[in-house]
């Protein structure tokens, strides 16, 4: 389960935040996650508890956005979501695609008072 190192890079990184912003309190960090990544979002929210033990973020939420997977036909070009449509293009039916989204991880928000 390699979210656990994830989780503790994340928390490194809004901890320079913190402290570079001599910020008193982070309500929640948001997360972006692709449906293709290699990141399981619920190992990253198991993990998250371990990750700010100790730390001014204790009390903090974690937020996870997943965004689709969308691909562009190889066929006609429409772009669609792949996994809804099991990476057949649903205007022509095609099965020829390039991926276009999908794979991202994203520090997106440190929503902090």
């Amino acid at each position: 389960m390699h979210e656990l190192g994830i989780m503790y890079h994340i928390v490194e990184q809004v901890l320079r935040v913190v402290e570079t912003n001599q910020l008193s309190e982070v309500e929640a960090i948001v997360l972006q996650v692709g449906e293709l990544s290699s990141v399981v979002p619920r190992y990253l929210h198991a993990c998250f508890p371990a990750a700010v033990d100790g730390t001014v973020l204790e009390n903090t939420k974690l937020e996870v956005e997943i965004l689709t997977a969308n691909g562009i036909c190889g066929d006609c070009g429409k772009v669609y979501p792949l996994l809804e449509h099991a990476k057949v293009c649903p205007e022509c039916k095609g099965e020829a695609f390039e991926i276009i989204s999908g794979r991202e991880f994203y520090l997106k928000e440190i929503r902090a008072c």
